[in-house]
């Protein structure tokens, strides 16, 4: 059986019988946890560990895990700093903010991986404009180079630690005030303005390596009447032949306010996949998440299926093994000193 577009969510610290018998269905591809499904790292190894025996290919297993106010897992897991701090760094001392971010990187991703979850959906590419509520300190800097630089040394850390990385919201939402989540944000910018500045760190990182791009929820009217997430001009003429990006594409979540322009969440879900998404996030909807299911009927996609593959967590220490690791203890002296 091969991974499914589907991303689903599941309710609480376990699997009940209905969740098991849905993350079966050939559609569905991976699950995403939230900080609902999180009591500690035992527990969350053993919910992990029986989502992936479920299947073979085993699910993807992603969480938002970014630091700062996005960190869906807190006690038993090292707190870590907003992205902004990162960049407010590299204003001082550039070197060291590339250090400070592999190290960021590094620990984020050993942590997960060693209870089994196979990625984060990070790190966020969006600049930091002033404008965005919920972009803010997510963001690691408003200057589209500098935020390349250091998502670079991100992203190196976390593939040493087996992880690949997922840049998020292409093109850019740092510029918009509302928050996809409960509006639909409209940005107003000419193509050329968002392509030079925006777009920037993405095409950076797509020549880096990056392996995962979420688009947003937003509309740019100037360029296309679709938000980014259900355009193909967006994911296919920029994304894919622009920027030569071979990696998955991952909607962002399907049930947010941002995506009802596409009509009720079948019509999201085909919509997004015409558009060119790999694996659609259908979360806090089981009944729609079922509808969603029932509407794609056959869909298939062999490309999908190999960039999705792609995404699975690669060597991992266990917990017992990371906590007695001299390089883990270090990084952890590091990342705390950061301000």
């Amino acid at each position: 059986m091969s991974l499914g577009p589907v991303m689903l969510d599941v309710a609480g610290l376990t699997l009940d019988a209905e969740e098991r018998e849905r993350l079966c269905h050939p559609l569905v591809g991976g699950v995403i946890l939230f900080s609902r499904n999180y009591a500690s790292p035992e527990q969350v190894e053993a919910l992990v560990q029986g989502i992936h025996a479920l299947r073979e290919p085993r699910l993807l297993v992603a969480v938002d895990h970014e630091g700062g106010r996005v960190q869906r897992f807190r006690e038993g897991f090292s707190a870590l700093p907003p992205a902004a701090s990162l960049g407010a760094l590299h204003a001082r001392d550039p070197q060291r903010a590339r250090r400070m971010a592999e190290a960021c990187g590094w620990l984020m991703a050993s942590e997960l991986r060693a209870v089994g979850v196979d990625f984060s959906f990070a790190p966020v590419l969006d600049l930091d404009r002033g404008v965005s509520r919920v972009i803010g300190d997510r963001a690691f800097h408003r200057d589209p180079e500098v935020v390349a630089d250091v998502a670079h040394a991100y992203m190196n850390g976390m593939s040493q630690a087996g992880m690949a990385a997922t840049g998020k919201h292409f093109p850019g939402h740092g510029s918009v005030e509302a928050d996809s989540h409960v509006a639909l944000p409209r940005d107003e910018r000419l193509f050329e303005d968002i392509f030079a500045e925006d777009v920037l760190p993405f095409e950076r990182m797509v020549h880096y390596g990056l392996a995962g791009i979420m688009p947003a929820h937003v509309i740019y009217p100037r360029v296309d009447p679709q938000p980014a997430g259900f355009s193909r001009f967006w994911l296919q003429e920029v994304l894919r032949h622009r920027l030569g990006f071979q990696g998955a594409i991952f909607s962002d979540d399907l049930s947010m306010e941002g995506a009802t322009v596409a009509g009720g969440l079948p019509e999201r879900a085909r919509a997004a996949l015409d558009a060119g998404c790999d694996m659609l996030l259908v979360c806090n909807d089981p009944q729609g998440a079922a509808r969603v299911l029932d509407a794609l009927g056959g869909w298939d996609s062999p490309a999908s299926h190999l960039r999705l593959a792609r995404m699975h967590g690669r060597h991992a220490l266990s917990r017992p093994q990371l906590a007695a690791d001299g390089h883990y203890r270090r990084v952890l002296r590091m990342v705390q000193g950061i301000a």
